[in-house]
């Protein structure tokens, strides 16, 4: 096991027990011992220093290739805080405000229907009462969705457009917008919570806003300023050995076998932009990008957000103060939504016991569809993040049991 071999201070320095936190790593490599997943990275830092670093397994089985401190990983849904960092950098210069409507900036969105009933080939809708609103589209309230999350007929609809875990080919970001802006949604905006394409539209209210494609924000306003050099949207053929391949449970078995039809895509420059779910990185780059967010939006003296910003968005902005429990209507990638609260692009622990996880009311998180994740815990000074290879990312409750291994390790 390549443990702790990248750490910056010793476990007890920082209030960890280093026996407890290589519970971590036993637990872990029985996924991989038994062919559950190919390899995976964990990381965990505490005030602002990593404290647990470890690799086991292969980033690449057919290859025999091990998981390294440097492996590439597909962070899929992990791109949607960076978009939304971006988006509030942007309202913090007054380009937006979060009661916009999303049509001021994306015009296709102005006359929206909402579904009623009926099948996705003849679906019954009306009107929506209530414009799209920028903060809606942060908090996944819009009444937007996936075509791959099969939950529902209007995500059938968005699949019957081509629109499901790829999109349809020669369709940029600003095409595939109007693609969503015309299907129905799955309900009034503010009146319900859907995991969906919302973050790609935040995306796209960026480059309107600023005149700059997605990638060129990003690189420009957090990854360049960050020192963030290993995060990018594909990987070359110089890097191409880095990156681990993508895998999916074998029906019947779990076992981990290998999925290129999907793994192939981050080998070459992708069609369009995603700002819900584009980026590959390094477990390295995303520690810098969870240790801004820990430190109030500044890491090394550079400044991303103010501190006031991320305290806000980290707050709960559901309708109500309600929980993900009252409001979802359809799946995503968290295995449990108790206590959990939802803010502008984290998931927001409001109530810890309803959780059942020993953890701080104020962690804010999100993870990939490859069952990568992360948390940041401002009243620990916790940052933790998990990274494999293994879509989708609901197969094993690996992000709850990390949570647990982690916080269980504490001893001050």
């Amino acid at each position: 096991m390549g443990s702790n071999v990248d750490i910056e201070v010793e476990p007890a320095e920082v209030g960890f027990d280093a026996d407890r936190l290589a519970r971590i790593d036993r637990h872990l490599a029985k996924y991989v011992d038994d062919g559950r997943l190919a390899g995976w990275q964990v990381v965990v830092s505490r005030r602002g220093k990593r404290a647990h670093s470890s690799t086991y397994g292969l980033r690449d089985k057919e290859a025999g290739l091990p998981v390294e401190h440097d492996t590439l990983w597909r962070i899929y849904s992990m791109t949607k805080p960076v978009t939304t960092v971006a988006a509030m950098q942007l309202f913090e210069e007054g380009a937006f405000s979060l009661n916009d409507e999303v049509a001021r900036y994306l015009p296709a969105f102005a006359d929206l229907r909402v579904y009623r009933d009926g099948p996705a080939e003849k679906p019954k809708t009306v009107p929506a009462t209530e414009p799209m609103r920028m903060w809606h589209l942060l908090t996944h309230t819009a009444g937007l969705t996936y075509g791959f999350t099969k939950s529902s007929p209007v995500d059938e609809m968005y699949r019957l457009a081509g629109s499901d875990f790829a999109q349809p080919p020669g369709m940029d970001l600003a095409s595939l917008c109007d693609l969503w802006a015309s299907m129905p949604l799955l309900f009034e905006p503010g009146t319900g919570w859907n995991y969906s394409v919302a973050t790609d539209v935040v995306g796209r209210v960026c480059e309107v806003l600023t005149g700059q494609p997605l990638d060129d924000i990003f690189t420009e306003r957090i990854l360049t300023p960050l020192g963030m050099t290993d995060t990018r949207w594909w990987v070359d053929e110089t890097d191409a050995t880095r990156l681990a391949a993508l895998y999916a449970p074998m029906p019947g078995t779990g076992e981990a076998f290998r999925y290129d039809a999907i793994g192939a895509s981050a080998l070459k420059p992708p069609s369009w932009l995603g700002g819900g779910g584009g980026l590959i990185s390094t477990a390295h780059d995303y520690d810098r990008f969870t240790r801004m967010l820990l430190s109030g939006g500044a890491l090394e003296g550079t400044r991303i957000l103010s501190p006031r910003t991320l305290r806000f968005m980290t707050k709960n902005h559901l309708p109500g103060g309600a929980m993900l429990t009252a409001l979802a209507r359809g799946q995503f990638a968290e295995t449990n939504y108790d206590g959990m609260g939802f803010g502008l692009g984290f998931g927001v622990l409001v109530d810890p016991v309803a959780l059942k996880i020993p953890a701080s009311a104020g962690e804010f998180t999100w993870g990939g569809a490859a069952s990568t994740a992360f948390w940041v815990d401002p009243v620990e000074q916790i940052t933790a993040a998990f990274y494999t290879q293994l879509l989708p990312s609901s197969t094993y409750p690996i992000r709850s049991e990390l949570r647990q291994l982690v916080y269980t390790s504490l001893i001050d």
